[in-house]
C-alpha cells in the first residue's frame, strides 16, 4: 500500500513542512526550477525516496535510482556517462542514491566532478549522520537537509487519505474508530511506511460484524505488536540517545535518565556499554561530591557482567537513579585536564630535590631527599610542603566545589593549603 499511495505531487506530500512548506527551501527550489544536489538525512519512512521522485517529476528530470548496497563503481560510471549524453540533449538527470553512506570513498569520489559541473543532480538518502559517513568533498558540493519523523497529524492525514483514495480499501470499506486510528498512528513512531503497512495489515485482520469489517484497538495491537523502535546501535540514534542519557544524569534528572536507559535497552544496546559509560560519568560528573558514586557504578559494572540481561536492567536502573540524584562536581575531571596541559608545557621541570627518591648514599650526598618532612611526624598528619616543581608552587588544579562531600574536602584543603589557595 505504501508504494501504491506514494504521492507524485508536492501538494500531496506529508510532513517535512520545514523543507517543503510555503516559502521553504525545497519548495522554493522546485518553484524556481533551479535544482541543487542534496543529501536527505533522516530515519526510515519519512519520505526521502518519495521527495526525490516528486522533485524529478516537478522538474521534468530523468530519474535514475540506485541503491548503494547493491551498486558499485562500474554502475556509477555507466550512469554518469549516460547522464553526460543526456545533458547534451538538454535533459536533466536526477541521480537518486539510496543508503549513500554505504558507498566507500572511491565510489563517492567518482561522483564529485559530475555533481560539481551539473552533469547530474544528486540526491543521496541516508539514515546515518552525513558528517561521519559522507566524504567532506561531496558534502561541500551538496546541501544537507534533515528530515524528521512525521507528526501524528501528518500520519492521521495519511490514514484518512488511504481510506478515501486506495481502491482496495474503498472496496473493503473498513470501519475504524478514532481510538484505533490514534493507536495505529502512535505505534508507527513517525514512520509513514509503518502506518500504511500497519493499516493494510489491520484491514486483513479485521473481524466481520453484520457484513462490515471492524478495525478496533484489539486489531491494531495484534497487527502492530509493539511500537517501532528507532535505535541504530551503530548509527546516529546511538550517539543521540547516549548523549541524552549522560546529560540527563549530569543534569540530576533521574526520571529522564532512567527513560533514556530504557530506550537504549529496548533498542538492544549492550548493557556493558551502558555500564562502562556509567562508571565514566560517576567520576566525570559526580566525582568527590559523592565518592560513593564511583563505588556504586563499579559495582554495577561488575554485577551486570556477572548477571546479564534481563536482570541487569534492575542493576543499571539502581546505579543510574543513584548517580542522577547525587550531588554533582566536575572538579576532578577539570583538575586532570588542567594538569595535563601544565605537564605538557613544563615537561622539562625537574622533580624537586626534597621529594626525590634517595636509595643510595651518593644520592643522599647529592641532596636527593634533603629537607623532606614526613607528614605523619606532624600534628594531624600534615605539613605544608609543596610537591610541585619550581614555578608551579602556587598553581591550583583541583578546585572542589561547595557541594556534597566536597564541602568537607574544600574546607580541609583551604585549612591545609591556605597560602596556595589564597595566592590563587
Amino acid at each position: 500500500m505504501a508504494d501504491r499511495l506514494r504521492p507524485r505531487r508536492l501538494a500531496d506530500f506529508a510532513g517535512q513542512h520545514h523543507l517543503v512548506g510555503p516559502d521553504k527551501v525545497i519548495r522554493r527550489m522546485i518553484d524556481a526550477g533551479k535544482p541543487a544536489s542534496m543529501i536527505l538525512w533522516g530515519p526510515p519512512g519519512v519520505g526521502k525516496t518519495t521527495l526525490a521522485r516528486i522533485m524529478a517529476n516537478e522538474l521534468s528530470a530523468q530519474m535514475i535510482s540506485i541503491s548503494a548496497v547493491t551498486s558499485g563503481l562500474a554502475d556509477v560510471r555507466k550512469i554518469l556517462d549516460q547522464a553526460s549524453r543526456q545533458r547534451l540533449r538538454g535533459i536533466t538527470t536526477l541521480l537518486f542514491i539510496d543508503e549513500i553512506h554505504r558507498f566507500n570513498k572511491a565510489q563517492q569520489d567518482a561522483l564529485l566532478h559530475a555533481v560539481e559541473d551539473g552533469t547530474v543532480m544528486l540526491i543521496g538518502a541516508t539514515t546515518e549522520n552525513p558528517s561521519f559517513e559522507v566524504i567532506s568533498a561531496l558534502q561541500s558540493r551538496c546541501r544537507v537537509y534533515r528530515l524528521e519523523g512525521l507528526e501524528e497529524a501528518d500520519l492521521l492525514a495519511l490514514v484518512d487519505r488511504a481510506l478515501s483514495v486506495d481502491s482496495i480499501l474503498i472496496k473493503k470499506a473498513p470501519q475504524i474508530d478514532t481510538d484505533a486510528k490514534a493507536a495505529l498512528v502512535g505505534l508507527a513512531a513517525g514512520d509513514a511506511r509503518a502506518v500504511l503497512s500497519g493499516l493494510e495489515l489491520c484491514v486483513d485482520l479485521a473481524r466481520e460484524e453484520d457484513g462490515r469489517l471492524i478495525v478496533d484497538m484489539d486489531t491494531v495491537k495484534e497487527a502492530m505488536q509493539k511500537k517501532a523502535v528507532r535505535y541504530d546501535k551503530s548509527g546516529d540514534g546511538h550517539y543521540d540517545t547516549i548523549s541524552a542519557f549522560i546529560k540527563s544524569v549530569r543534569g540530576s534528572d533521574p526520571d529522564a535518565a532512567v527513560y533514556w536507559l530504557a530506550r537504549m535497552l529496548q533498542g538492544g544496546e549492550d548493557p556493558l556499554f551502558i555500564a562502562r559509560r556509567i562508571v565514566i560519568l560517576a567520576s566525570e560528573d559526580v566525582g568527590n561530591a559523592d565518592p560513593m558514586g564511583l563505588v556504586v557504578a563499579n559495582a554495577a559494572f561488575q554485577s551486570v557482567h556477572a548477571v546479564g540481561m534481563p536482570e541487569a536492567r534492575i542493576i543499571l536502573s539502581q546505579a543510574v537513579t543513584y548517580l542522577a540524584s547525587a550531588p554533582k562536581s566536575n572538579a576532578a575531571y577539570k583538575a586532570i585536564g588542567e594538569a595535563l596541559a601544565a605537564a605538557e608545557e613544563t615537561a622539562d621541570a625537574p622533580v624537586p630535590m626534597h621529594i626525590r627518591n634517595a636509595p643510595t648514599r651518593l644520592m643522599k650526598k647529592m641532596g636527593y631527599g634533603k629537607g623532606y618532612q614526613y607528614a605523619h611526624d606532624h600534628e594531624g598528619g600534615f605539613v605544608e610542603q609543596s610537591g610541585l616543581p619550581k614555578g608551579l608552587e602556587h598553581r591550583l588544579f583541583y578546585r572542589p566545589k561547595a557541594i556534597g562531600f566536597e564541602v568537607k574536602i574544600k574546607t580541609r584543603l583551604e585549612t591545609w593549603w591556605s597560602k596556595r589557595r589564597n595566592h590563587a
